[in-house]
């Protein structure tokens, strides 16, 4: 008898203390924190606060489905928020927490690495005196399964798909969020713009639209961060040609080109291989197996020149070089691979032979300073606790791809709304979303030209987070900065066309 009350106990307390572990875990879906600080910005002292926690995802029948962390911050002593710009901002992935711009970027704390981004340790924070929190308050917001946002823990896997996990059932949660957050902090009648990162480019390109349309929210500005291909179509030929500029860039950077084109500066150089890409090499890919056989040679020694690659090697890629292998052969003599994201990173692989690096050298360095560092932060500095694991990558796959249609849409937006500008940045350095793509994708989304006025292009001597290098984190922030600026109308000018 006494063994029987002794286990029935035992499984009582099973049953009673797991429910309530695993509800630890994941609750408080409407919940937040504030605390405040203080940096110094371009040698001013700007005073903050930060409320960070979980804001709810609602479906259409006002039930809580999901509830997103994010961090918030509001310059204090602003009189009049209804002049006070809202930028709301989102990584990529999919499924990346929206970490690397708040504690790298634009925030008032950024992590602790050396001047070209590389980790260094005691891991910790410090002040940011390029951070925009002087002319704009900041959202920093994480989409399901990413930071500390989860879906509610009832919700199976296939409903989660459903619901989260796709270029367009994204934007429609985040754009029904975002609503939600505009209301509660009341920044109805403030300026707003999004800015992505990334797979966070087409999120930001459709929510500009989707914000419009379903929710009547109009934007003044989308800046878009080492953009994707935003669904705009480039064809085989665009898509094997585009490249060139980006491989004469990394090899530039790693001094193997000829000494003519390695004495001069990059963006003396990049120009000539640009005009090369689009008036030479583009129609001559086209002509694939029937380009005459003196003429290939002629290309593959122009592309060897722009690349520091062997006529040998171009030619038996038929001049169709693929990333993977240029990240493995460049500098495949000297025992080192380079990054993907940042080809100025060198990564070591267990042998010399093959055609792609056993793993990607810039985004280990990254999380190795990354993750600590927003751990901490979160705990110490935001005081937000929590035993949910902080997600930097998240579980969101399968991801719908279908449908993407993101570049046009935000296209259409701009014509809907005159206010509506686009900024895009871009690191040369960067081969997962290289920068002369992403000049394609402005000509190619706009081709009547009409809107060219309202897009504005950055270049920067660093990968795809091009903040990481000292120099390029004040010099974009600056660039923000400008931007947002030139992006407020004067009050009571009108948002129309006018003949």
């Amino acid at each position: 008898m006494r063994v029987y009350k002794f286990f029935a106990i035992a499984i009582a307390w099973i049953a009673f203390s797991y429910p309530m572990q695993a509800q630890l875990l994941n609750t408080d879906m409407d919940s937040t924190v504030t605390t405040s600080g203080q940096v110094t910005i371009k040698g001013v002292p700007v005073k903050y606060t930060a409320t960070t926690g979980k804001l709810p995802v609602w479906d259409e029948k006002g039930k809580i489905i999901a509830g997103l962390f994010f961090t918030y911050y509001e310059r204090t002593g602003i009189a009049d928020r209804s002049k006070r710009p809202l930028v709301i901002s989102f990584n990529g992935g999919p499924g990346s927490a929206s970490v690397w711009m708040h504690i790298a970027y634009t925030g008032p704390k950024i992590l602790a690495i050396d001047d070209e981004g590389y980790p260094v340790q005691p891991y910790g924070i410090k002040d940011n005196p390029n951070s925009i929190l002087d002319v704009a308050d900041i959202v920093y917001v994480n989409p399901v399964n990413t930071g500390y946002s989860r879906a509610i823990d009832e919700m199976d896997d296939k409903t989660k798909a459903k619901n989260f996990f796709g270029v367009k059932q994204d934007i429609e949660y985040l754009a029904t969020w975002i609503n939600t957050f505009v209301t509660r902090y009341d920044r109805w009648t403030s300026p707003k713009f999004l800015i992505g990162e990334s797979y966070g480019t087409p999120r930001v390109s459709g929510l500009s639209l989707e914000l419009q349309n379903s929710h009547w929210m109009y934007l003044n500005g989308v800046i878009l961060v080492s953009p994707t291909d935003l669904g705009i179509e480039r064809g085989t030929v665009p898509e094997a040609a585009n490249f060139l500029p980006y491989y004469t860039a990394a090899a530039w950077f790693h001094k193997k080109l000829p000494s003519d084109l390695q004495s001069k500066d990059l963006v003396d150089v990049l120009p000539e291989v640009e005009k090369y890409t689009i008036d030479e090499l583009t129609p001559a890919i086209s002509k694939g197996g029937f380009l005459p056989e003196a003429e290939k040679k002629q290309v593959a020694a122009k592309i060897a020149r722009y690349t520091g690659l062997s006529e040998k090697v171009i030619l038996e890629h038929n001049l169709r070089i693929p990333k993977t292998f240029f990240w493995k052969e460049l500098l495949r003599d000297e025992g080192f691979n380079i990054g993907r994201l940042d080809s100025r990173y060198l990564g070591i692989d267990k042998e010399a032979t093959g055609s792609r690096p056993d793993y990607a050298a810039e985004l280990t360095s990254w999380l190795h300073s990354f993750t600590p560092a927003m751990n901490f932060y979160a705990k110490n500095h935001l005081k937000y606790e929590t035993d949910l694991k902080y997600n930097m990558f998240g579980p969101v796959r399968p991801w719908d791809r279908s449908n993407n249609t993101t570049g046009y849409d935000l296209r259409q937006a701009m014509a809907q709304n005159p206010y509506l500008n686009v900024l895009v940045q871009a690191g040369y350095y960067d081969g997962g979303t290289d920068y002369f793509n992403s000049k394609y994708n402005l000509w190619q989304m706009d081709p009547s030209g009409k809107l060219r006025d309202r897009m504005d292009w950055k270049g920067y001597r660093s990968g795809h987070m091009m903040y990481l290098r000292k120099e390029d984190l004040k010099t974009a922030n600056d660039d923000l900065r400008e931007f947002i600026s030139k992006s407020l109308p004067a009050e009571g000018v009108p948002a129309q066309y006018k003949r």
